[in-house]
């Protein structure tokens, strides 16, 4: 238990580096956003030049104190610590000099590092406030968005925001990269790129195929029920879920066995089980 939390807590330290770096290194020197809480600080930073790690805190209280009654204990002391640390950064690494002034760069390193940043902290079962939190919040009440969407959703109104505010059509422009990158790069660290295959077979000797599949390549299938419309007749569907290096496996299988045989090979976004996660 004790090795889980210091592992957790390491994560979310350096998530909250990452993702200061790429806030204070790239984005606030160029007035670039990608929304939620810090884009509102950033607002504040050029308008009243209030430390954006300060201000992001200070907004953060609130959320963090609903977070309590939704989310739990756990959620919450960690969505502090990171909250906490994310700010520390990001006002200690804004007193040096910006890594690059090039726009398309700034946009795209931004975007990408607070990506990496997100996702190690989320997946440390933690946050570090603003548009995470905000969106595990919307989860608990609809499991069928991802946090990607919903974050992507709340930004593009905080960097519209930015736009009008100081009055750059640019700002926006290069923020909407930044978004693009973050949420694509979020999805890749949280659900991870290591996507299986699921393969289905139609074929009259499924037997002998399922029986060389399980042989050879050592994976399971399972036969599902089913009527071909066209013939109105009954069949045996072999589906089968594999990794990525097995399909040219199986497809041999499958076309030596029968040459005649539908084969349909989609994406599997995620695989529990034995011989998988």
């Amino acid at each position: 238990m004790v090795k889980e939390y210091l592992k957790n807590l390491i994560m979310i330290v350096f998530g909250c580096l990452i993702m200061a770096i790429g806030t204070s290194m790239f984005l606030l020197p160029n007035k670039f956003s990608t929304g939620g809480v810090t884009g509102i600080s950033t607002i504040i930073y050029y308008l009243f030049n209030i430390p954006v790690g300060t201000f992001t805190l200070i907004l953060n209280i609130p959320i963090l104190i609903f977070t309590f009654f939704r989310l739990g204990k756990t959620i919450l002391i960690n969505s502090i610590i990171g909250s906490v640390v994310y700010s520390v950064f990001m006002d200690i690494l804004d007193k040096f000099p910006a890594f690059t002034n090039d726009g398309l760069l700034a946009s795209i390193y931004g975007g990408v590092l607070l990506g990496i940043g997100t996702g190690i902290v989320l997946n440390a079962k933690a946050t570090t406030g603003g548009t995470e939190l905000v969106s595990n919040l919307i989860q608990t009440y609809n499991l069928n968005y991802r946090t990607s969407t919903l974050i992507m959703l709340i930004d593009s109104s905080i960097v519209l925001l930015n736009v009008i505010v100081f009055k750059e059509i640019e700002i926006g422009l290069y923020s909407a990269i930044s978004i693009i990158l973050m949420g694509k790069v979020i999805d890749i660290i949280v659900e991870g790129t290591n996507f299986s295959k699921l393969i289905f077979i139609i074929s009259e000797k499924n037997d002998k195929i399922a029986r060389e599949i399980g042989e050879n390549i050592k994976r399971g299938s399972t036969g599902l029920y089913g009527k071909g419309m066209f013939e109105n007749k009954d069949r045996l569907i072999l589906m089968c879920a594999a990794g990525r290096n097995d399909v040219l496996k199986i497809k041999y299988i499958v076309q030596s066995n029968d040459k005649n045989a539908f084969i349909i090979i989609a994406n599997a976004r995620e695989v529990l089980g034995k011989g998988f996660k």
